[in-house]
């Protein structure tokens, strides 16, 4: 059974899982000695590669907090709790909210990632206060989940080559969501990845003894208590001032969330496409009208930045990273060394484990594509594989070790109170079992 498979890697990755700066910092040690040793480089040259590039992901961080952000305002609103809560009381046995808890996540972080992130990690807390589950597993398959969000409606690679003006236009165009996202292969592997990471979770239940159950009044929501408390001192200020006024006026934010889903509708009606900037468009629009008054908004932000603080920090370490990777030729002998021995049929899956390595070290998905593109685009090209078929190997790999790299996990393990290392052992499972059906289906789809 896999609980006793799982049971000695958790131990492991307890024992011996950083925190995830620490993570980052000891990544930054391992790439600068790669560049020195591998690609002989010059140490001086290599620290300045690596102090030039830490600023140089600034429009992509912020890009990507607002995904987390603006997925936690949706996901913290009073009707999306509610729902939450009563999809909660449908997980009455152990197994019933494993199964739960990962469909939820994997369906929310389709639609987009820090939607899932955060609906996830809340609904493990509401299914964990009614049902004794082992709450390691409960949350690590919350994060799960996240394995599908580079094949949904947010992915950054698909996305990206469906935008006008991109990187790699000159080479490719621009590709159509319908050939990456919509494809039919990639929709027979969500389909799949829908109905084996549930049951892969439910198998690794642990016995009743190795279980960890956390006292439902260990989980009382601070997000929630935060956001009552706030709401029964409107009640006593709202009157004092016109500025409360003005901050608790539901008329306000209806307004402009209504006026920016206006925008949206017109926008599709008009043919627009997805990317970044719209998905963020629309879970902000749909959050203020949602939240209802600019106050309650603005305290789910609140809480949304907490989550967000290790993107914050870690970020800039990973743009130093990936500069390193990239100017010093490391990434592109790393690709290269995987793809030399390809052809059009094993290129997409030779792409597919590049991509989960290179994403241990540079985990963005849209940093990821500009560091493999110039590598397996040219490759694609001489080899006659299918464009579409490798930007989605490298979508798939990125999305695929992001299962055992903690950076991500990070506002999930916020929301949940838990470590990296509590969650991980678990992972690794998934990471194994997934990853040979994701090669096979890039082989033989």
């Amino acid at each position: 059974m896999l609980n006793r498979a799982a049971k000695p890697l958790v131990k492991l990755v307890e024992r011996y899982l950083p925190d995830p700066f620490v993570f980052v910092l000891i990544l930054t040690v391992c790439v600068f000695l790669a560049a020195v040793i591998i690609e002989q480089q010059p140490v001086v040259t290599v620290v300045e590669q690596w102090g030039n590039g830490l600023w140089g992901l600034l429009t992509f961080s912020m890009q990507m907090l607002l995904v987390l952000a603006t997925g936690f305002m949706l996901a913290s609103t009073a009707f999306m709790r509610m729902l939450l809560e009563k999809l909660a009381h449908l997980g009455n046995t152990p197994g019933k909210a494993i199964l739960l808890v990962t469909l939820v996540s994997l369906s929310a972080s389709w639609i987009n990632w820090g939607f899932g992130l955060v609906v996830g990690a809340l609904f493990a807390k509401a299914l964990a206060r009614k049902t004794p589950v082992d709450y390691r597993l409960l949350v690590a398959s919350a994060y799960s989940g996240f394995l599908v969000w580079h094949g949904g409606l947010a992915g950054s690679v698909p996305l990206t080559i469906a935008t006008p003006g991109h990187f790699s236009e000159n080479q490719i165009g621009v590709i159509s969501t319908s050939d990456t996202l919509f494809s039919g292969f990639n929709i027979a592997l969500l389909c799949i990845l829908f109905i084996v990471v549930p049951l892969v979770n439910w198998l690794m239940l642990p016995s009743h003894q190795d279980s960890v159950i956390v006292s439902p009044d260990k989980l009382i929501d601070s997000i929630e208590q935060g956001i009552e408390k706030e709401r029964s001192l409107e009640q006593v200020k709202s009157n004092e001032r016109p500025a409360d006024k003005l901050e608790n006026s539901k008329i306000l934010g209806i307004l402009i969330g209504v006026l920016g889903i206006a925008y949206l509708v017109n926008y599709f009606i008009k043919d627009g496409g997805l990317n970044l900037n719209i998905v963020n468009t629309i879970f902000l629009f749909l959050a203020i009208a949602l939240h209802g008054t600019p106050k309650r908004l603005l305290q789910s932000l609140q809480q949304a930045v907490k989550g967000g603080s290790g993107i914050i920090i870690q970020f800039p370490f990973y743009a130093g990273i990936m500069a390193v990777m990239v100017q010093s030729g490391l990434a592109e002998s790393m690709s290269q060394w995987l793809i030399s021995f390809a052809s059009a049929q094993s290129l997409p899956v030779l792409t597919f484990i590049s991509a989960g390595i290179v994403n241990i070290f540079v985990p963005s998905g849209g940093g990821q594509w500009a560091v493999q593109a110039p590598v397996v685009l040219p490759a694609a090209a001489e080899l006659g594989a299918d464009i579409s078929r490798i930007a989605m190997a490298v979508a798939w790999g990125d999305a695929w070790t992001n299962l055992i790299q903690p950076f991500w996990a990070l506002p999930v393990l916020a929301i949940a109170g838990l470590k990296a290392k509590d969650i991980m052992g678990f992972c690794l499972v998934q990471l194994i079992i997934t990853g040979v059906i994701i090669a096979l289906a890039l082989r033989f789809f």
